[in-house]
């Protein structure tokens, strides 16, 4: 099919049509994917991390009996299922979890691991409206809670060891006990993170999420294997635009520097959300002539309706588009094709532009080159 046979729809309809977003999750991908997809963007999967539960970890075991040795004052849930798996594994190994913690005050960090402690015959006590661990420290700190030198308190960890909510609580004199439910890792074929990488770099990903801050800190690991970590800082901090679910999870990329969009609340939902609001606004949108114009990843959009456009006449769209009105010579429009060639190929490349189009945006301009025609 032609570009000017396609019919992907209008920005309306389809406000991610002509741009691509890379999904970086390990869990729920397809969930987020999905809801991408819905709103017309082409969807690249690169799981950046995989969890490792530790149901069957003797550090787990050891981690749970210490829990057992004596009253707990204190709880906190950070993830609901590390938290559910926490419960179901202290289960499996007979062991007396859910009536030893009965007594205990039990903090959500979130409305996942409320869901969890509800659902483990629990009662969650507090959680923060940030949902995030700095609130659960600073609730803890504030002496909401009473006291805290000389409590137990369990905290569960999510994959990261959490070292400013745990040696915030220890620095107060309470005996705090870490319970690693599983931990991150990066994936057992780090090929897609790789092509990622090379992808950010190449500008042909137009935004990259983030639904955890270990996956963040893996892009930028695996980046740093390749030797080419800068580089992806600088597309990320200039042409990719990194939006990520929570303050937490953009920890690591707000840390280099690489700013973040992050929807008002932490759901997969807002996520995609945020993502069609910030994407496309990026974008200006031109009047050439009678006519508008917005240049995305891979399509334009022309008065309103989506054209996808093969990678030279994209080319030469975007070159034309950075200097609206300007003359732009045949010999700097080569350089825009993939795999360059020559003033023939320009010729080309422009003719079938014109023909996707179906309005009258490009001029020639005889013995010169060729301009929008604003």
């Amino acid at each position: 099919m032609s570009e000017s046979d396609a019919d992907p729809g209008t920005a309306a309809e389809l406000p991610l049509a002509g741009y691509t977003v890379a999904v970086t999750a390990a869990r729920r991908k397809e969930e987020l994917g999905a809801l991408l997809d819905r709103r017309g963007a082409r969807v690249v999967y690169a799981p950046a991390i995989r969890i490792v539960p530790l149901s069957d970890d003797t550090e787990l075991v050891a981690a749970t009996r210490r829990v057992l040795e004596a009253p707990v004052d204190l709880v906190v849930a950070t993830t609901g299922v590390g938290f559910r798996g926490w419960l179901e594994a202290a289960d499996a190994w007979d062991l007396p979890l859910v009536e030893h913690l009965r007594d205990a005050r039990v903090m959500a960090r979130g409305p996942k691991a409320r869901g969890a402690i509800r659902g483990g015959g629990l009662v969650d006590a507090w959680s923060p409206e940030s949902e995030s661990s700095a609130e659960v420290l600073s609730h803890l700190l504030s002496g909401a809670e009473g006291p805290l030198e000389g409590r137990r308190i369990a905290v569960q960890l999510h994959g990261d060891p959490l070292p400013d909510l745990v040696e915030g609580l220890r620095a107060t004199g309470a005996e705090v006990l870490t319970v690693p439910v599983y931990r991150w890792v990066l994936p057992e074929d780090v090929a897609p993170v790789r092509r990622l990488v090379a992808a950010v770099l190449a500008g042909t990903v137009d935004a990259v999420t983030f639904t955890s801050a270990p996956a963040a800190a893996s892009l930028l690991a695996v980046a740093a294997e390749l030797g080419r970590r800068d580089e992806l800082v600088d597309s990320l901090r200039d042409r990719v635009l990194a939006v990520a679910v929570g303050a937490v999870t953009a920890g690591p990329l707000e840390a280099v520097g690489i700013p973040t969009r992050q929807p008002e609340r932490a759901r997969l939902g807002a996520l995609a959300r945020e993502v069609v609001a910030r994407l496309p606004e990026r974008d200006p949108v031109r009047q050439v002539g009678a006519h508008t114009l917005q240049v995305r990843g891979h399509a334009a959009v022309v008065d309103g309706r989506v054209v996808e456009l093969a990678p030279g006449p994209m080319g030469v769209l975007r070159a034309l588009a950075r200097r609206p009105g300007t003359v732009v010579p045949r010999a700097e429009l080569v350089d825009c094709l993939p795999g360059g060639g020559d003033g023939h190929a320009v010729e080309m490349a422009v003719a079938r532009l014109r023909a996707a189009l179906g309005a009258p945006l490009v001029a020639t301009v005889v013995k010169r080159g060729y301009r929008l025609a604003v």
